[in-house]
């Protein structure tokens, strides 16, 4: 997939990287809505919430 999370995810989109582990990344908002706006995403591309398996369920919390 070529969305602009996996874009940032490969590194081809520059951004703020604040943890990344093998299954996620965490990194600062380029458009913050508050004074700390965090995205944390999944590395692996996971189009809607109705894309997720059994095997995603840790991601999720």
């Amino acid at each position: 997939m070529d969305c602009i999370f996996c874009q940032i995810v490969a590194g081809k989109i520059p951004s703020e990287i604040l943890y990344q582990d093998d299954d996620v990344i965490a990194f600062r908002d380029i458009n913050p809505q508050a004074p700390i706006h965090l995205v944390i995403i999944p590395k692996r591309h996971i189009p809607s919430l109705t894309h997720l398996s059994e095997e995603d369920l840790p991601l999720m919390g």
